[in-house]
């Protein structure tokens, strides 16, 4: 490995340039090296539910150009580039037949969407939006258009069918689930988020899914497993994430749910390093902003030379839905207790009290959202 090789940073999303942000808060001469699939441009991730509500274009989310971040930040930065490998023990990056050494590795490259396979033949109205690229082609293909069909319930799925609402869109969400975000809110919260969706005019077909794609004029027929029609111009599918662990694999990396790493976001080889999205960080998944930040602070330290392991506090999640606004911070997976939930209207406070009385969750919705900071002071944090 050459002295002057680069700690190169595979990914250009939010957790990529917050790294390269904070090693530059510390570090104005360090090689530091980008590469990216997809265009570079610098962009918040959690913004792109929210372009018909702040008003804005897909370019107007977008905080700056490649070429303004290698100026902002001083580095080299590779875009439309896809790694196809990489050699642990030479410390070596495969670009095709090109070999790239780095320093240190950092893999920042996010999460697969889940694809759903669906008979029929008008999948080229059906659309993912994992970055602002796919976002860009999402809205091109809308103009002109009034109709939108979500596949899924989950967070992103309700988020953007309050901001489609917002733009004046005819919106239907289909899900296998009884109700919104299952496994994220308790039922009672998801009640009064699908309850403030439903009054902005969004159309809710659950427990019941897509079984068929077909075209119909401009736009699809989507045939649904309880026997419904639903007509629409476009179609979202927003059905999950997974982490992306497929390369990290394959280069013989500790793999689980997501990249294997400790707290030191280290993975099982040596100089290479894992955050955002694609990590799972001592055995914790979390794919929301906050604890993103955390790692990016703590990677940057460790990258410098001063071995940092991150801590997370409490994490609460922000779900951009204005018709009723919600903030959850989930239980641990293991905790013991109950729910106890007060509710008017859309208003709901719900905490999750453990067996020696102790509030380990939350959520709240509606009026009660303003208690988010209170109550995070109350709910122990994920690891010190």
């Amino acid at each position: 490995m050459s002295a002057d090789a680069p700690i190169v940073i595979i990914g250009t999303g939010l957790s990529g340039y917050s790294l390269a942000r904070e090693i530059r808060k510390q570090d104005k001469d360090s090689a530091v090296m980008m590469i990216t699939a997809d265009d570079g441009f610098s962009y918040s991730k959690p913004m792109l539910s929210t372009g018909f509500t702040k008003g804005k274009e897909a370019d107007e989310l977008a905080q700056a150009s490649s070429g303004g971040m290698v100026e902002q930040l001083g580095i080299e930065l590779r875009t439309h580039t896809t790694i196809t490998g990489i050699d642990v023990d030479a410390h070596e990056l495969h670009i095709g037949e090109e070999r790239l050494v780095y320093s240190s590795l950092v893999l920042a490259w996010g999460a697969d969407l889940i694809r759903l396979t669906i008979p029929g033949e008008g999948h080229e109205h059906v659309f993912s939006i994992n970055d602002l690229m796919d976002y860009r082609a999402f809205r091109k293909a809308l103009a002109g258009r009034k109709r939108v069909a979500i596949m899924g319930a989950g967070l992103i799925g309700c988020e953007f069918a309050n901001d489609l609402r917002n733009g004046d869109y005819e919106v239907d969400v289909i899900a296998p689930s009884d109700t919104v975000m299952p496994g994220l809110l308790p039922p009672e919260a998801a009640n009064a988020v699908m309850d403030g969706l439903t009054e902005i005019g969004v159309n809710f077909h659950l427990e019941t899914v897509v079984e068929r794609i077909e075209k119909r004029g401009e736009g699809v027929r989507l045939t649904l497993s309880d026997g419904n029609i639903v007509n629409s111009d476009i179609v979202i599918s927003a059905v999950g994430l997974r982490p992306r662990t497929d390369l990290a694999k394959a280069s013989g990396l500790k793999v689980n749910r997501g990249i294997e790493v400790n707290r030191a976001l280290e993975t099982s080889a040596k100089d290479i390093y894992a955050l955002g999205d694609c990590a799972e960080v001592d055995g914790h998944v979390l794919l929301y902003v906050l604890p993103l930040m955390a790692c990016a602070r703590a990677l940057a330290k460790t990258l410098l030379g001063e071995r940092t392991e991150v801590s997370y506090g409490t994490m609460p999640v922000m779900i951009k839905t204005p018709c009723c606004p919600t903030v959850v911070c989930p239980p641990p997976n293991d905790a013991k207790g109950e729910w106890k939930v007060e509710r008017t209207g859309n208003s709901v406070k719900a905490l999750f009290v453990g067996e020696g009385g102790e509030t380990l969750g939350f959520a709240v919705t509606g009026d009660f959202a303003i208690e988010k900071q209170a109550l995070s002071k109350e709910v122990p944090p994920i690891h010190r």
